[in-house]
């Protein structure tokens, strides 16, 4: 029976600013064009996390029945080192989706009707990630996914919800948010080509190689960077963002020098927390700037 502390452990609080900086950035968008709405926002930050810690679980379930995780050099695995039954652990996952999907139909309710399919297609990729009988998270599509789902549409979601709008502000912080979600990504899924290749779980790394993963990782963490300069059409106070390059380039150090393994680790914590501290200081720019 897996304890209090493993089941948090297990829903990945690495991959939280993930679910939180969308949020920021939207909430920061929609501020700028005089709509933000500080409990549509608290709304979508609880949509936004439940739906991360429900596809983290998913992932656990999926990838521990498979056999993907039974081989690890990365954090803890419930399913996969048997610290929790598959069955407690899919359930964990219905439960975090479930309640995503009832704090987003509060959303749609109270915003606009289509969004509930915008909702229906966060669920399902979620689900499917590592899910049913061909996920495509076993197909190379994982970084491509969490670009959409937490770039584009959680930035973008987020923003609308509350401004009943969307600008070119919204779109730059979009891809933005999106390219530093996807280089969390890129650092867990460079750390595990070798299980990955061995168990036939084929992620985007895996097609790329380790060189070219490499490389698209810091190619990712530079995407935000021109974003700011491009903000600075709206507001010079956007140059704020630049005080995450120490960390972006903290996060890129180890891959760039080509270590692997638990060494690896760091380079998914800081990349998410160079998403965080970018998130939050160019929401403030845009918003009050």
């Amino acid at each position: 029976m897996a304890t209090a502390a493993q089941w948090i452990e297990g829903a990945r609080p690495r991959t939280l600013p993930n679910a939180i900086a969308p949020v920021l950035a939207g909430t920061g968008a929609a501020a700028s064009v005089g709509g933000a709405v500080w409990w549509k926002a608290i709304l979508a930050l609880l949509v936004s996390l439940a739906l991360i810690i429900g596809v983290n679980y998913a992932n656990d379930y999926a990838d521990g029945i498979r056999g993907t995780d039974d081989v690890r050099v990365g954090p803890l695995r419930l399913v996969g080192q048997k610290l929790a039954s598959p069955a407690a652990v899919r359930n964990a996952a219905i439960v975090s989706l479930a309640l995503g999907a009832v704090f987003g139909l509060v959303l749609v309710v109270t915003s606009a009707w289509w969004l509930l399919l915008i909702g229906a297609a966060c669920l399902a990729g979620a689900w499917y990630y590592t899910g049913g009988s061909n996920p495509y998270g076993y197909s190379g599509f994982g970084e491509l996914a969490v670009f959409v789902f937490f770039g584009l549409i959680g930035v973008l979601g987020t923003q609308f919800v509350q401004a009943k709008e969307i600008d070119w502000v919204g779109g730059l912080l979009a891809v933005a948010v999106g390219a530093f979600s996807s280089a969390v990504l890129v650092a867990n899924n460079l750390r595990d080509i070798p299980t990955d290749t061995e168990s036939g779980k084929v992620t985007l790394a895996v097609k790329l190689g380790d060189p070219r993963t490499r490389t698209l990782h810091l190619a990712l963490l530079a995407v935000p960077f021109i974003a700011t300069l491009a903000l600075v059409a709206r507001t010079p106070w956007a140059l704020v963002g630049l005080v995450a390059v120490p960390l972006a380039v903290r996060a890129n150090a180890p891959v760039r020098r080509g270590k692997g393994g638990l060494e690896l680790i760091s380079a998914l914590r800081d990349s998410g927390l160079a998403l965080l501290v970018w998130s939050a200081v160019t929401a403030l720019a845009v918003g009050v700037g």
